[in-house]
């Protein structure tokens, strides 16, 4: 079998390859990995349909492989009868493109017939995610849809819809696919658990009805009068026996006179909280629980109560209660609340004993199973309409995933944005295409580094719905001058959404060979800057201390001293004026010595000195800029997001330049440059204009230009005629200093 035929196209520095068709997507596994520009890429944080993510991502670890991109391209290819349709990634898919010549093809056509039929459109000829989007929708008015779950609707007969609502009521339900709730095996089973505990818990209750119910239905408000109030009754026959046991300790068990003091000056109600943690009565040895006169007022309402529905029941009527009396009647009620605490069925308790019992005897547990598996048996089918909407998500994403994968043809050709391009960053007149989502700006930090650009850590807030994004941009033209934590721009997602965008972090690598250029002079100048700063700093410093001292000393001067006599006026420094005469003597001397090393000096002499020196000062810094910026590389910042670039995606200047834009004005546009309130400059270009001039005009007079001048326009011609006494400085008299005048040599006959 020959192997596939491949295209390749250079771009970025490097080759990658062609996918101009299905064939070249469906051969991907025989392309040597080595070529794929990517290996894996995340599933979140990217401009691509994160249900499609999770489709191709088989293992579910929020990454996609090579292989599982392979595997999908293989599943969606083999569906369809031409795999050139995966290159229009189109969001809607003909039935008739769907190869029915395989069983796995009969199965998702005859689905996706379904799902049309079932909203109404079985005549329709395309499908798309509209269609299976919304199952509910699907099976709106289907009865069993294959999921294991049946809404009390699938019930055919009044008792069995009846039986599935109470097991809702109950014990909840799942949603079917029809959106309808419903129930499955795991709630049936556990209702009609419930059921039978109840059930059992009571017939014991009418098997042991003498025991555990002595009052018949009042039992239970017997057996919660005596809860309320038995701690209090406990703690009195307590006091009691401790009282028979010592009677010293009486005062301490009725408490203290001082501690009603403290309640006595306030105004108590009849049930005051205050004597709440009293005794219920007083405390003697031996001494029976008073039943009418002598209750702690707080809790009157509760003894009250007690012998309502308890004492009077079960012990007859009396006047007081004996710690005998006490334990008989805990003894008469204890079964019932041991009984009590025991029961179970709790969550169909609401139902009642009648209707449980009934559900229990009526065969309602079988009815709702074999719904429950009639609904199942149409798993298969109903499960191909799922499979129907995974083919047409890959039918729409997959080439532009692997066109952002295996290749990055997105991100080169200038057309739709890579789907690792989340927006667009405006920010300092400039508007940043290839901006990446951030989770930790940090951690990511710390690897991008390695990739050689200008990095911008953004935080972006819309403030008024609260969502949040970090993205880091890349800066690609134009200076750093302005650039710094802190600074606001406005990004743009690729929604349209816009965010108020903040930077937070900055990992600075050269921008341009602009910027390089004038690094060292900026560098020159904030150098100075900050010298003067720091002198004027420190003299306004010394200034302000002298002022305080002089002020200082004003203020504790003796006021009856006589004034001080007035100062005689210096006598001008002799040696002050020599230093200064030597000061400017040495600055002619220097100014002199530099004008005379322009002597003889040609202007393409003085124009190729110039350039030396601005090579000499720019050239290193834009020659290391130049080597960083065709280093620039896009994998460390992909990378340390989840990516695995295989390519050296190299960022160089012309791509640079292509990711960055620089504001200008729009073509035609005109400006009005008359600007009220523009700084005065020094007309530099004009005195500059001036000194060339002059410098020009002076080598002209001394005829080092005739060589290479017409003898019309020669110094020694024209100057010869406009002015007689004009000496031509070739035939000048020199002087020696030993022997007088020397005349200039004759020209040779």
């Amino acid at each position: 079998m020959a192997s596939h035929q491949w295209k390749f196209f250079r771009a970025g520095g490097f080759d990658q390859v062609k996918l101009e068709s299905g064939a070249d997507l469906l051969n991907l596994d025989q392309l040597d990995q080595k070529l794929w520009v990517a290996l894996a890429c995340p599933t979140n944080g990217l401009e691509f349909d994160p249900k499609t993510a999770a489709l191709i991502d088989t293992d579910k670890d929020g990454r996609i492989r090579a292989n599982e991109l392979i595997t999908a391209i293989k599943w969606a290819g083999g569906l369809l009868k031409n795999a050139d349709d995966l290159i229009k990634g189109s969001a809607t898919l003909p039935l008739a493109s769907i190869n029915d010549a395989t069983p796995d093809g009969k199965a998702v056509l005859a689905s996706a017939r379904q799902i049309l039929g079932n909203l109404g459109k079985k005549d329709a000829t395309t499908i798309g995610l509209d269609e299976v989007a919304d199952t509910a929708k699907i099976f709106a008015q289907t009865l069993f849809n294959g999921d294991g779950i049946v809404p009390a609707d699938s019930a055919s007969d009044d008792a069995t819809k009846a039986a599935i609502s109470d097991v809702i009521a109950c014990v909840g339900s799942v949603t079917d696919r029809s959106g309808k709730p419903g129930v499955n095996v795991a709630l049936v089973e556990k209702f009609f658990a419930e059921a039978a505990a109840f059930d059992t818990w009571i017939t014991r209750s009418e098997t042991e009805a003498a025991t555990l119910l002595p009052l018949g239905a009042a039992t239970a408000d017997a057996v919660a009068a005596v809860k309320a109030v038995k701690t209090k009754v406990d703690d009195y026959f307590g006091r009691c026996r401790l009282a028979a046991f010592d009677p010293r300790a009486l005062g301490a068990l009725n408490r203290e006179e001082k501690e009603y003091l403290a309640i006595a000056a306030k105004d108590l109600q009849i049930t005051a909280a205050e004597v709440a943690g009293f005794p219920l009565a007083q405390v003697a040895a031996g001494k029976p629980l008073p039943l009418g006169t002598g209750i702690n007022p707080a809790w009157a309402a509760a003894i009250g109560t007690l012998i309502a529905a308890a004492v009077k029941p079960v012990l007859g009527v009396r006047d007081s209660l004996t710690e005998a009396d006490w334990a008989a009647l805990l003894g008469k009620l204890g079964p019932f609340e041991c009984w009590s605490a025991g029961k179970a069925g709790t969550t169909v308790e609401k139902l009642g004993k009648d209707r449980v019992r009934a559900l229990l005897t009526s065969g309602s547990k079988a009815a709702i199973l074999a719904l429950i598996a009639q609904d199942k048996a149409l798993e298969t089918e109903a499960n191909a309409i799922s499979t129907v909407e995974k083919l047409i998500r890959l039918n729409r994403d997959l080439y532009r995933l692997a066109t952002n994968f295996v290749n990055f043809k997105d991100l080169y050709d200038a057309g739709e944005a890579a789907i690792f391009q989340v927006g667009t960053l405006f920010l300092d007149q400039r508007s940043c295409t290839l901006c990446i989502t951030v989770e930790d700006a940090g951690r990511h930090g710390t690897m991008a580094g390695l990739a050689g650009a200008y990095l911008a850590y953004v935080d972006c807030v819309r403030k008024g719905s609260g969502e949040k994004l970090s993205i880091v941009a890349i800066f690609s033209q134009g200076d750093d001058d302005n650039l710094m934590v802190g600074r606001n721009g406005l990004f743009y997602d690729r929604k349209g959404k816009d965010y108020d965008a903040t930077i937070t972090k900055i990992i600075a690598n050269p921008i341009s060979l602009r910027q390089a250029f004038w690094s060292p002079y900026k560098k020159f100048v904030r150098l100075i800057e900050e010298q003067v700063a720091k002198r004027a700093a420190a003299a306004d410093a010394d200034a302000n201390a002298k002022l305080a001292a002089a002020a200082a000393a004003t203020a504790n001067a003796d006021k009856a001293a006589p004034a001080p006599a007035a100062a005689e006026p210096k006598k001008i420094d002799v040696g002050m004026v020599a230093a200064l005469s030597v000061a400017f003597g040495s600055i002619g001397t220097a100014f002199a010595y530099v004008l005379g090393l322009f002597k003889g000096v040609t202007p393409p002499q003085l124009l190729l000195g110039f350039i030396g020196v601005i090579a000499l000062i720019s050239g290193p810094s834009m020659i290391l800029a130049y080597i960083k910026l065709r280093k620039r590389n896009l994998g460390p910042i992909l990378d340390a997001n989840g990516w695995a670039v295989n390519a050296a995606a190299k960022i160089n200047v012309p791509f640079g330049t292509s990711l960055t834009g620089i504001a200008q004005l729009p073509p035609g546009s005109s400006v009005d440059y008359n600007d009220s309130y523009a700084e005065k400059s020094f007309p530099w270009k004009m005195w500059l204009a001036v000194i060339l001039f002059a410098y020009l005009g002076f080598n002209y007079y001394q005829a080092k230009y005739d060589d290479s001048l017409p003898n019309a326009v020669k110094s020694t011609e024209l100057l010869g005629k406009l002015s007689p006494k004009y000496v031509d400085p070739a035939k000048a008299t020199k002087t020696d200093s030993t022997n007088g005048p020397v005349k200039a040599p004759e020209p040779a006959k």
